[in-house]
Formats: structure tokens, C-alpha cells, sequence
């Protein structure tokens, strides 16, 4: 299993609650919700930006590592 790093992109595990990021509106953002990681702090613990299609963030969320998982577009290959 790959380490997760900035800018990699993932998705949620798991239904979570929260607000969106410019209005402040209660939304939700689902199991399998795509973000990008904007930064790393310690313990596995993740800033992740989730964005529509035109790049405007509608949600910042700080995760731990264990609620996503990281998506690949390309074949990858892990060394055992």
C-alpha cells in the first residue's frame, strides 16, 4: 500500500457532515466523495479540498488517513 502524500487524489470511506466551504450551509459529503490532499500534518492526518468541476471548493476537511483512500488513473505497480 502506497503512502498518501499532497496532492494526491482520494475518497471517503464514509458519509460525513459538515459545511460548505463559502456559505456555510450545512451539506453532506458522501462515501466515495472525490478530494485532493492540499496538505500533510502529522499522525495521518490529511487537508483534503473537495471541488466541483470548475475548481471551486465547496468543502475543506481535515481527515485522518484512515478514512480515505487514494485513487489511482494509471496501472501501479507495488513492490513486496
Amino acid at each position: 500500500m502506497t503512502q498518501l502524500q499532497e496532492l494526491d487524489i482520494v475518497a471517503l470511506t464514509e458519509d460525513r457532515q459538515t459545511t460548505h466551504f463559502e456559505t456555510g450551509e450545512p451539506i453532506t459529503l458522501y462515501k466515495g466523495q472525490v478530494g485532493t490532499i492540499v496538505m500533510e500534518y502529522d499522525n495521518n492526518v490529511f487537508e483534503v479540498d473537495f471541488s466541483d468541476n470548475d475548481g471551486r471548493t465547496y468543502a475543506m476537511e481535515t481527515l485522518p488517513g484512515d478514512r480515505l483512500i487514494q485513487l489511482h488513473y494509471e496501472l501501479v505497480e507495488v513492490v513486496a
